[in-house]
């Protein structure tokens, strides 16, 4: 039986749309009838073509840009005139050069691709796409932290929104928190409060801007990338610090200090095993880094000596305090601090917090792929790529299949994912441990073995690449990732096979759409 119970307000009516709302309400209910059961029915089919009208469209633009750079640099199509906005190629230039190369419509793309030439443009057209990716990441990963979460606690997660697994349920969430009251305490620091979410995304948000997706895939390559990238991950500390101080929150003080203490004591065995992969390199450059491992699966940092495998394992764990992800997630310690430094936060706000810490989770897995498990190369030699080359010629065809199968940003994304996997996986699987726990394996087991490692390489530096024990070692490591990744494979293959039996009484009877 049911319990009825008044409240002491008055309980307000349907609501009514009005003026330019009434048809706007219209068209979206419209949308939703007529797109809802097409989602339901072909979900599967709308992501993959997501999926590749968006590479399509990427890739468009990359050749778009590369046309221009060449009409420029032809003397055939670039004359003395120049053209307004002090840009180098006139309409008339764009149109003879399009000729030139046998492109359709070039009277319609001539005026298309003009404004093209600004640095400006160009710089805007690169910052919806950083900006575009860096609010997918986390609405992907929302989605997908559930998913996992419900798999290993034999639940199904989100089912329901979308149809298929779900797969609108961050959409939903989204809508939700922004249509909720942005509360402040009365008590809190009210200026601080409001910008303290600003300070813990805006930095991660940064740090993608000089992330390399590919050798030619970067908003800003400069010389000191990483320095950059790493000063931005510092950066989002005082983001929390801030608003656990403005809070005016004792649960909230606390997780802020957990985070001060746990970040900085990490920070520093985190960037000394990064200098590994920069004394391998000789430089700080990030594309220079990437490209230096394309010679195939051996040629990856990680796998050349057990100095670089042992800083690549150092810095995975202690990115995953970075993020303050478990099992270092002393910060939010639901069981212990209500929530922790974002206890008072809701709506909108709150969500910034998890927005900058899923972009943050790509970030750091981003720099081990680059810097420990070459970068956008796919480990295949690049004998198959000249190859490829050779039998199709070099044209649009063949360059569209090496960047799938030997090098391209597909698999830069492609690994970074696989990596914030890794971590939702740990935090459902591994406890969380305690504050001194934290703090003693930093400082006496994870710096010493930091310290160690840059000095093994710098030792193992003197030994000459083809030397019998340079080899030993690295067709050894070699061979132990592929293994581990065979055996990954074959562990998630197992899985999909005999899902029924491994989740559990409650997946027997799965919901629609699963």
């Amino acid at each position: 039986m049911v319990s009825q119970f008044s409240v002491p307000w008055k309980e307000r009516g349907p609501l009514e749309f009005r003026g330019p709302a009434r048809p706007l309400a219209a068209l979206a209910v419209m949308v939703y009838r007529m797109a809802g059961p097409i989602v339901a029915r072909i979900p599967g089919l709308i992501l993959i073509s997501a999926i590749v009208v968006t590479c399509l469209v990427v890739w468009a633009h990359w050749g778009v840009f590369g046309a221009l750079e060449a009409f420029a640099a032809d003397p055939a199509v670039n004359g003395a005139a120049r053209s307004a906005f002090d840009l180098p190629l006139t309409v008339a230039e764009i149109h003879a050069g399009l000729v030139q190369r046998s492109w359709p419509a070039a009277g319609l793309l001539q005026y298309l691709l003009w404004p093209l030439q600004a640095e400006l443009v160009r710089d805007l057209i690169g910052l919806g796409a950083v900006f575009g990716l860096f609010n997918l990441v986390p609405v992907y990963a929302i989605w997908w932290e559930r998913k996992v979460a419900g798999r290993i606690q034999s639940r199904m997660g989100p089912m329901r929104v979308g149809g298929w697994h779900g797969w609108a349920q961050s959409f939903a969430d989204g809508i939700k928190l922004v249509g909720k009251e942005d509360i402040v305490p009365a008590e809190a620091d009210k200026p601080l409060f409001r910008i303290a979410p600003y300070l813990a995304m805006v930095p991660a948000l940064l740090a993608f801007l000089c992330m390399p997706f590919g050798a030619y895939w970067v908003f800003r390559n400069i010389d000191v990338a990483l320095v950059f990238i790493l000063a931005m991950l510092g950066v989002e500390v005082v983001g929390v610090i801030v608003a656990g101080w403005a809070s005016n929150n004792k649960w909230s003080v606390y997780g802020a200090m957990r985070e001060a203490c746990q970040m900085v004591s990490y920070e520093i065995p985190m960037t000394t095993v990064l200098l590994v992969p920069v004394m391998a390199a000789g430089t700080l450059n990030m594309i220079a880094i990437g490209e230096g491992q394309a010679g195939g699966w051996h040629t990856w940092v990680a796998f050349t000596n057990p100095f670089a495998f042992v800083a690549f394992i150092t810095y995975f764990i202690a990115s995953l305090a970075s993020c303050k992800r478990a099992p270092f997630d002393l910060p939010e310690s639901e069981s212990e601090l209500v929530a922790g430094f974002h206890t008072e936060y809701s709506g909108f706000r709150w969500a910034l917090f998890f927005f900058a810490e899923y972009a943050a989770m790509f970030v750091v897995g981003g720099l081990a792929v680059t810097l420990f498990l070459g970068a956008w190369h796919t480990g295949l030699p690049p004998g198959v790529g000249a190859w490829i080359t050779s039998a199709l010629g070099d044209n649009v065809f063949s360059r569209g299949i090496n960047g799938l199968l030997i090098s391209g940003p597909v698999w830069f994304i492609a690994k970074c994912i696989f990596f914030v996997w890794v971590q939702i996986w740990i935090r459902w699987t591994l406890p969380r441990i305690r504050i001194d726990q934290v703090l003693y394996s930093c400082v006496q087991v994870m710096f010493p073995i930091a310290l160690v490692a840059l000095v093994g390489q710098s030792l193992w530096m003197l030994i000459p690449a083809n030397h019998v024990v340079y080899r030993l070692f690295n067709w050894a490591l070699s061979a132990l990732g592929l293994l581990t990744i065979a055996a990954m494979v074959g562990i998630a293959v197992y899985g999909y096979r005999h899902g029924r039996k491994m989740v559990g009484y409650l997946a027997v009877r799965q919901l629609p759409g699963a």
